[in-house]
């Protein structure tokens, strides 16, 4: 007896196994294709991208090998090409092709696009710095010092990873105005910053020679000299 009420048993459940499959069957189907399917798009996109980035990527040394050659023409070609590139490769052409611009001997161009890069919100602001201190540096010797404050007075701040940089250009704007005191400003700045790079110090050196030569030493250094040499 007990033999058969074990297979009316299995019966009863193989009966609800089968209900279950009829009803939720198709839909377990489903979602199992579905999986398979985006993972395989997954894959198919993610090798695409990748593809595409190393094409860009030798594309884009290619570019550089030509501007190196001086052939800023060919590189620009490719630049350009660059535009509609995956990845980070669009921005760094952009930046490139502004770099061969000054190199090519047009410096206004060259500023223009830095400057255009610098105000672009769809760029990353690490790069939008660096083209405030690229087109900063390039306008030193045709702009007021105010045009260059605006650009970079911003970064010099004690936690902006640029300071040392936008420092030394408005350090040298200023000087380049005729401000003295403003360049002087800057230079302590700089000298009193233990995480400034030592080829800025070393810049900025010469930079303050050249001051104190045509100026004379500060307020604060003529004191200090003052007072060392009555200690003597």
């Amino acid at each position: 007896m007990s033999d058969i009420f074990r297979e009316v048993d299995e019966d009863i459940r193989k009966e609800k196994y089968n209900r279950l499959w009829d009803r939720f069957g198709p839909w377990v189907i489903g979602a199992a294709v579905l999986i398979v399917v985006a993972t395989a798009g997954y894959r198919g996109w993610a090798y695409y991208e990748r593809t595409q980035a190393q094409t860009a990527g030798d594309r884009f040394m290619h570019a550089v090998k030509l501007s190196e050659a001086g052939d800023f023409v060919g590189a620009n070609q490719i630049y350009a090409e660059l535009e509609e590139a995956r990845g980070g490769y669009p921005v760094i052409a952009r930046m490139r092709a502004a770099s061969d611009l000054a190199k090519a001997g047009k410096p206004g161009e060259a500023l223009g696009a830095f400057d255009e890069i610098a105000n672009d919100s769809g760029v990353e602001r690490a790069l939008r710095d660096i083209a405030s201190l690229r087109a900063a540096y390039l306008a030193v010797d045709s702009e007021p010092y105010t045009a260059i404050a605006d650009r970079v007075e911003g970064l010099t701040g004690a936690d902006n990873s640029f300071r040392s940089a936008a420092r030394e250009v408005l350090a040298l704007a200023a000087w380049k105005a005729g401000d003295i005191e403003t360049a002087r400003q800057w230079i302590a700045a700089i000298d009193n910053d233990p995480q400034t790079p030592s080829d800025v110090t070393g810049r900025i050196d010469v930079l303050e020679k050249v001051i104190v030569a045509a100026h004379g030493a500060s307020q604060d250094g003529a004191s200090e000299d003052g007072g060392e040499g009555e200690a003597q």
